[in-house]
């Protein structure tokens, strides 16, 4: 008898600290630019804001950031988002979103912008250069 208490009061104890995760779901989704400002040209060590606009997909996603790469004299930017993953979600059609950060010029010549415009029919990213030159 006390061994079918004791494995009782076992399987209880084991069944009530099993771990419920509760917390909302979400994953990272990187978004293409739609479009963007830049200035005909940059002076060297004056700070430009550089201004975006994306279409944000459903009233799920969330800015969180930009998703930006440097590489010598060339900046690979994205717009990433967070997006809730439930069953509330709702389609938006035309809503564009603005969105900034400033860039401060360090070095003399050119810089080079590649805005993410989506993807290919082969799963390839495609992107939209732009050459601002340093005066």
């Amino acid at each position: 008898m006390k061994k079918i208490a004791l494995l009782f009061i076992s399987f209880l104890v084991l069944n009530a600290c099993s771990p419920i995760d509760d917390s909302p779901r979400v994953h990272l989704e990187v978004l293409p630019v739609d479009s963007y400002t830049l200035p005909p040209t940059f002076t060297m060590g004056e700070t430009y804001q550089i201004k975006m606009k994306y279409k944000r997909p459903s009233n799920c996603h969330y800015y969180e950031g930009f998703l930006y790469q440097k590489d010598l004299n060339k900046r690979t930017i994205a717009i990433e988002t967070s997006v809730a993953e439930n069953n509330n979600c709702v389609g938006l059609t035309d809503t564009l979103v603005e969105v900034s950060f400033n860039f401060y010029v360090t070095s003399n010549g050119s810089y080079v912008f590649r805005f993410y415009k989506g993807d290919d029919a082969d799963g390839n990213p495609i992107y939209e250069e732009v050459e601002i030159h340093v005066v």
